[in-house]
């Protein structure tokens, strides 16, 4: 059981007063601006939204994301190739 556990995909998401959020297990920072943040991470691409977002830090070595800003959502995208409902509602 224990071998089981060591190879599934951990990842935390923490949103602290909607002001600072703390993402682990991300690969990559696709693209970001002051209103989204997009990300791949060991689970799939996640969308971040909000205002006057900022990354303060991201460390490629462990995986770790920080940001602030004033969050409105963090959703993770479907793979299909027209988007799903979420990622056509979030443009």
């Amino acid at each position: 059981m224990a071998e089981k556990i060591e190879n599934k995909k951990i990842q935390n998401i923490i949103i602290e007063n909607r002001g600072r959020i703390h993402v682990s297990g991300v690969s990559d920072v696709l693209s970001f601006d002051d209103e989204t943040v997009c990300l791949n991470s060991v689970l799939g691409k996640i969308t971040i939204k909000g205002e006057s977002l900022r990354i303060v830090g991201f460390n490629t070595e462990t995986g770790d994301l920080t940001a602030e800003g004033k969050i409105h959502a963090a959703v993770y995208m479907g793979d299909t190739k027209n988007g799903g409902f979420i990622s056509r509602l979030l443009k």
